[in-house]
């Protein structure tokens, strides 16, 4: 391939080779496409570099990547997202942090990770991909309910929802008042994650939703507020 001759291919250039002088394996750049790159169009691009020492380990490398399909979008980068990333960055989900606050997204920089900033976060679901994972969990109930609205027009492998029952319930009639199927509204998980009583701990909440979304994708028949009696 070959790469332009902008600010921002300047400064991954610059980076690649720092890498591959210091012998760094991995290195995530978050990168706001304003002044002072020279640009102005706005945005945040992530672009991830990895070391490798020949073509044919790049290319396996690339093939893995390819082939870890299953996106996770977790939608709000306050106390639980936070925790949720920091627990996912070994785990085989292709896992994108979005929010609408920058100062959020830059509270970390973990590999694996990509870090999306929309000021309208609703507006970019369209163009993300269908028979993904949907963790919503957002510091606004308004962005919540946009949200929900937008991904229950995909088709979606998991939807859930931080919250309360009445929560729930006051959001699954708006839903269903917008015009979405009843059926289809059911299908979101609130409160989301396998039950651990009542708990308020980022990290146990956290451990709780990954647990949850590790037993869809691996197919395991752990039931949803189902205690697990044996683990193996």
């Amino acid at each position: 391939g070959t790469i332009g001759g902008g600010n921002l291919e300047y400064l991954v250039v610059k980076e690649a080779k720092r890498l591959i002088d210091k012998k760094i394996n991995k290195k995530s750049l978050n990168i706001p496409l304003g002044p002072g790159i020279g640009q102005c169009c706005g945005g945040y691009v992530q672009i991830k570099l990895s070391l490798h020492q020949n073509s044919s380990e790049a290319l396996k490398n690339e093939k893995l990547y390819d082939e870890k399909n299953t996106n996770l979008y977790i939608f709000g980068a306050g106390h639980i997202g936070q925790a949720l990333i920091s627990k996912l960055e070994n785990i085989n989900f292709n896992t994108f942090l979005i929010d609408s606050r920058e100062d959020f997204l830059k509270m970390t920089n973990i590999n694996n990770i990509n870090y999306l900033l929309s000021k309208k976060p609703w507006e970019i679901i369209y163009r993300l991909k269908d028979n993904s994972y949907f963790v919503v969990l957002t510091h606004s109930h308004d962005y919540d309910l946009k949200i929900l609205n937008e991904v229950l027009k995909k088709n979606f492998t998991f939807l859930g929802l931080i919250g309360s029952k009445t929560k729930k319930n006051r959001f699954f009639k708006r839903l269903i008042d917008n015009g979405h199927n009843k059926s289809l509204v059911e299908k979101i998980e609130c409160p989301i994650g396998i039950n651990i009583g009542n708990s308020k701990e980022p990290d146990e909440i956290a451990f709780s939703i990954i647990t949850r979304l590790i037993s869809i994708k691996n197919n395991l028949k752990i039931l949803k507020n189902k205690k697990i009696k044996e683990v193996i």
